[in-house]
């Protein structure tokens, strides 16, 4: 039995931040130049505390996004059914503009990893996404929205691209993308492939969101450390995104080393610039 398609995701051509503890009495007492904020789900999937209240009153400022870690999309294991249902609560709770999470697995057999481990892009993976991801779907009433790793090693059973798996997998599911650029760089660095092909293999009709975010340089590899700001490299490849996708939502990742919001408003107003986009009336 096929599953039928979710319902669309609309387009939203905002800039926003990820939604730090450092920066909660920014967001409640400040007017913030934003569109939108993003919020890692697993923080939030909870029956009450701190934490959830005060998300409550930010989304009372500005939309929210969902942006979960664990749901381990890739698993052969099949999807957690607590975290799913806990995932399903906060979406009702917090009405977000999305759902989305990575392509990958994080666990198996009840252990959970707690890293984004990566996927080989087979006949038999992609069929092991596409259920999890109907599951997903289906269980949520909404479209998902799913982001590209970074990757730090290849499968030699691969017979696709990364991009070409992405397409495929959007296409059977009516999922959306969430297109990482950063990781897009970091990966095509430690594999040599080239980032442009990347671009041009994604449909960017199904396109809603786009990350930003510094990495680290490992003795041999990038590494996708978010404790940076946006390097060159990174703005480059995100203006030739913009050059085929048009603007979309897009928000800068800061997970280590967090500095002063200011500094981080600083970054958004260069991806404005890039995007053509007039400053957001401040929330």
């Amino acid at each position: 039995m096929v599953s039928p398609m979710p319902e669309p995701i609309a387009p939203f051509r905002g800039f926003g931040l990820g939604l730090r503890p450092q920066h909660y009495d920014d967001f409640l007492t400040r007017p913030l130049p934003l569109d939108f904020v993003e919020v890692i789900s697993e923080n939030f999937m909870v029956d009450g505390g701190r934490p959830l209240v005060m998300l409550e009153r930010i989304r009372e400022r500005c939309p929210v996004a969902l942006h979960g870690v664990s749901m381990s999309i890739g698993s052969a294991d099949g999807l957690d059914e607590e975290h799913l249902r806990r995932l399903c609560s906060l979406a009702d709770r917090i009405d977000p503009l999305w759902v989305s999470d990575h392509l990958c697995w994080t666990g198996y057999g009840g252990f959970n990893s707690h890293d984004l481990l990566p996927l080989p892009y087979t006949d038999e993976a992609m069929e092991v996404v596409c259920a999890n991801i109907h599951h997903a779907q289906e269980a949520l009433g909404r479209a998902l929205v799913i982001e590209n790793p970074s990757s730090y090693l290849t499968f030699p059973g691969s017979n696709r691209t990364e991009w070409q798996f992405i397409a495929e997998m959007a296409a059977r599911t009516g999922c959306y993308l969430l297109l990482d650029v950063n990781n897009i760089f970091v990966s095509a660095s430690n594999h040599g492939f080239d980032p442009i092909a990347y671009l041009d293999g994604i449909p960017g009709d199904r396109v809603r969101q786009m990350h930003l975010a510094g990495h680290s340089q490992g003795k041999n590899l990038l590494i996708d450390t978010h404790d940076a700001p946006v390097p060159d490299p990174v703005w480059a490849l995100y203006a030739e995104a913009c050059a085929r996708f048009g603007p979309t939502a897009t928000m800068i990742e800061r997970d280590d080393r967090i500095p002063p919001l200011d500094d981080l408003l600083v970054e958004l107003a260069i991806a404005r610039e890039i995007a053509g986009v007039r400053e957001a009336v401040a929330a």
